[in-house]
């Protein structure tokens, strides 16, 4: 018997970045009717304690104009109970999803920042109120329900510890689905000198001033290339200038970079390293691996659940040390990097859409 045709919302409250790759990524692949409701991807704080509101007025118009929905996927950014509440009259019979892209209780806080349990909280009760929970990664998971029991303690009374098993049990990982075959079109390039690419947000939790480090110290014995792209929402960390007058035009890209110009720096890219202090799935490391380049990441976070085991001792380093060491070897054996990095293929394609919106199709259906 065929599945039958779901009508399905996805609400995110941060449309923007991965986010919004994902979201609209699905809407366009699903054999569903699915329909996408966003607001711009700044002011997080507020996104998270208001934006389920704003979105509501949409909704409900999207479910009286064009009919009710089945399934509601609300991501980590929504307030899934303020949502239901809102907009209970035209959701009253729909399915609730709830996309864990990140949570607010295990994220590393700035320097910058202090310690405020709201957001946690709206997470933990958007779950609370959800049909299903679903997490990008088994490392993600594990983190969140890992800190679960800790955070509910700190408060007076009538934790919720009850409802902790209850929800794991309403919890499944699906990763995040990628668009990887745009890259298949792109050649692959092998450039002159070595090229390292670092394609993360710059901001702290990626660690910037890690990489600048480990670059410093990688050009006393390598002649290298290095690329830097992301997506800039703040001032540039202070270590990159710092790396661009050490690099001068060996520094071959800096910041931002259109569709084109980054999927030529995957395809041209040896190595591809994170220093990250947080990853719950990593979108943009699956697509430089997928692209052709030798993996340098640590040792821990989701890293490990993404690659191979055959390949750890190769590719994921403890400290400063061996992040120096695996650099310096892929930069050094070209071709046995690129052999990784060519065995790595296949594990990487399976987040590709081609793969992952089938699996999506049949989790929501399985929900209604």
């Amino acid at each position: 018997m065929p599945t039958p045709r779901l009508r399905i919302a996805i609400v995110e409250p941060y449309l923007g970045g991965s986010h919004r790759a994902w979201a609209e990524g699905f809407a366009a692949r699903s054999t569903h009717d699915v329909e996408v409701f966003g607001l711009p991807a700044v002011h997080w704080k507020w996104r998270m304690q208001g934006g389920h509101v704003t979105l509501a007025e949409p909704l409900v118009a999207a479910a009286r104009a064009r009919g009710r929905f089945d399934v509601v996927v609300a991501t980590s950014m929504c307030h899934v109970p303020g949502l239901l509440g809102v907009a209970r009259g035209a959701l009253a019979d729909a399915r609730v999803v709830l996309y864990m892209h990140e949570n607010q209780l295990t994220f590393p806080l700035s320097d910058d920042d202090r310690e405020d349990l709201t957001y946690a909280m709206i997470n933990w009760t958007s779950m609370v109120a959800s049909d299903v929970v679903v997490f990008n990664s088994r490392y993600h998971l594990d983190d969140w329900f890992g800190a679960l029991p800790g955070f509910l303690a700190r408060f007076p009374d009538q934790r919720h510890g009850r409802l902790v098993d209850t929800v794991r049990e309403r919890a499944t990982v699906l990763p995040v689905g990628c668009d990887l075959a745009r890259l298949d079109t792109v050649p692959k390039v092998r450039r002159s000198r070595p090229l390292v690419l670092w394609n993360q947000r710059w901001e702290y939790d990626k660690g910037p001033a890690e990489f600048a480090a480990a670059v410093h110290r990688l050009v006393d014995h390598v002649d290298v290339d290095v690329a830097l792209a992301g997506e800039r929402s703040t001032d540039a960390p202070p270590e990159f200038a710092a790396l661009a007058e050490l690099l001068g035009d060996r520094l071959v890209h800096a910041g931002w970079a259109d569709d084109a110009t980054y999927a030529s720096l995957l395809r041209s890219a040896d190595v591809v390293v994170s220093t990250a202090q947080h990853e719950f799935f990593g979108v943009a490391f699956t697509e430089a691996v997928y692209a052709g380049a030798f993996p340098v990441a640590p040792n821990r976070l989701v890293y490990p659940e993404r690659l191979p085991v055959e390949t750890h001792a190769r590719c994921l380093y403890d400290d400063a040390d061996g992040l120096h060491d695996r650099l310096r070897w892929a930069l050094t054996h070209r071709d046995d990097a690129a052999a990784v990095a060519t065995s790595l293929r296949p594990a990487m394609a399976a987040a590709d859409w081609s793969t992952m919106a089938p699996d999506y199709d049949r989790v929501l259906a399985g929900v209604v």
